[in-house]
C-alpha cells in the first residue's frame, strides 16, 4: 500500500537513510502550469532542522522532477521525482540494530516482514512525507483553479490549547512563528513548552487543525466514498497521527440535537446555505458548500532521549538509550503534511466526481 488516491495517484518509495526519497504522480490531467518555487516552499516547510524546536538533521529537501512536465506544464503522463537524502548519521542507530525501539515500528514491521532497516525507522520514517508534500503542493495549484484553500495550523501543544475559533483567527500568520500557531501568544507558550520538553529529554504531543475554503456542495460519495472518511484514512496514514475529528467532533457529541443541526437559509446571493456549521462542510458524507474543517491528534514523538526497557530480536530484555536527532514535538512540521493530504484528497474526489452524473 504504498500508493495512495483512486484518480490523482501518488505512489512513493525511499527510506529514512537511503540515498533517496521520491515518488510517482499519476492521474494528473495535462495543462497546469506547476510553480516549482511553490513546491519548493512546501518542502521548505516541512523540511528538518528549521528551529530550535524540531530535529536537528539538516537535508536541504530540493526536489528534481524527472518526468511529466514540459516546459513548465504537466503533460498528462506519470510526474516523477527524487529528493535525495544528504545528511544521515546512520551509525546514530546502530545500537537499534537488535533491538526494538517501544512504540516504533520496529517490532511489527519485524514480524510482518522478517527483517527491518533499523537506521532511522527506514520506510516507516517521517521523512517519507517529503514526498507526499510535493504530490500535494501539485495537487493544491490545481484546487487553486477553482477557489479552493486548504490551511492547517497547530492549536494544541500539551495542555495549550488556541481556544479561538478559527474563523477568528488569521491563518496568514501561521508560519509567521516556529510552532504554525496562528495565535501569538499561544504559540510563544508552545514554544517554551517544546524546548523544556527537549530538555529533559522527553517528548510531547497535540492536535493540528485544518481548514478547506470554497468546496461546493456535492463532492464526496455515499457510503464507503463518505469525504470525511476520505479525510480520516488520509490523516491517519501520516506517521505519529493517533486520532481523527470533524465538524463538531468528539467534545460536542454529548450536546442535544437541538443545540447541534445546521438550520438551512436561502443567503444573500440566492444560494442554499447554513445558519451555523456544526457539521464541519461534509453531510451524508457529502460536501455542503460550507467550510470544511476538522482535526488531527499526533503523539509524542516515541524516541526518548532517556533510558527505556525494550527487549532484542533475540528474545533478551535490555536497555535502549536512543541518539541522533529527532523532533521532541512533530506538530510543527506535521502542519505542511496535513496540508498536503487534505489537497490531495480534495483534488482526488473532485477528479472521481466528474463520472457521478452525466
Amino acid at each position: 500500500m504504498n500508493t495512495f488516491g483512486r484518480i490523482f495517484r501518488l505512489t512513493t518509495f525511499g527510506e529514512s537513510h537511503g540515498p533517496a526519497l521520491g515518488g510517482i504522480i499519476d492521474g494528473m490531467p495535462a495543462g497546469l502550469e506547476v510553480d516549482f518555487d511553490m513546491v519548493q516552499q512546501e518542502l521548505d516547510r516541512r523540511r528538518p532542522g528549521q528551529s530550535a524546536i524540531v530535529t536537528a538533521r539538516n537535508e536541504a529537501d530540493r526536489v528534481e522532477f524527472m518526468s511529466g512536465i514540459f516546459e513548465g506544464r504537466t503533460t498528462g503522463c506519470p510526474i516523477g521525482f527524487i529528493i535525495r537524502n544528504s545528511d544521515q548519521h546512520s551509525n546514530d542507530y546502530e545500537e537499534m540494530r537488535h533491538k526494538f525501539r517501544p512504540s516504533h515500528a520496529d517490532f511489527t514491521y519485524n514480524a510482518k516482514f522478517g527483517h527491518r532497516d533499523h537506521r532511522g525507522g527506514g520506510r516507516a520514517s517521517a521523512r517519507e512525507t517529503a514526498s507526499r508534500v510535493v504530490g500535494g503542493a501539485i495537487a493544491r495549484q490545481a484546487l487553486q483553479r477553482y477557489g479552493i484553500t486548504i490551511r492547517a495550523y497547530t492549536s494544541r501543544v500539551g495542555d495549550i490549547s488556541v481556544d479561538t475559533p478559527y474563523s477568528a483567527l488569521d491563518l496568514d500568520r501561521v508560519y509567521s512563528n516556529d510552532v504554525r500557531c496562528p495565535d501569538e501568544s499561544a504559540a510563544v507558550r508552545m514554544k517554551e513548552l517544546i524546548k523544556r520538553v527537549k530538555a529533559e529529554g522527553d517528548t510531547i504531543g497535540g492536535v493540528v487543525t485544518c481548514v478547506i475554503k470554497g468546496v461546493g456542495p456535492g463532492l464526496g460519495s455515499p457510503l464507503f466514498g463518505k469525504l470525511q472518511s476520505l479525510l480520516a484514512g488520509a490523516m491517519l496514514s501520516i506517521p505519529g497521527a493517533k486520532g481523527f475529528d470533524y465538524g463538531l467532533g468528539f467534545e460536542d457529541c454529548g450536546r442535544r440535537g437541538s443545540e447541534m443541526i445546521d438550520s438551512f437559509a436561502i443567503m444573500a446571493d440566492g444560494s442554499v446555505g447554513t445558519l451555523s456549521n456544526h457539521s464541519g462542510g461534509i453531510q451524508g458524507g457529502i460536501s455542503n458548500g460550507e467550510d470544511i474543517y476538522f482535526r488531527v491528534a499526533f503523539k509524542p514523538v516515541a524516541t526518548l532521549l532517556k533510558e527505556v526497557t525494550t527487549v532484542t530480536d533475540s528474545g533478551e530484555d535490555a536497555t535502549l538509550t536512543a541518539r541522533g536527532r529527532h523532533d521532541p514535538c512533530v506538530l510543527p512540521r506535521a502542519v505542511p503534511v496535513v496540508e498536503a493530504m487534505a489537497a490531495m484528497t480534495v483534488f482526488d474526489a473532485m477528479l472521481c466526481d466528474r463520472s457521478s452524473r452525466l
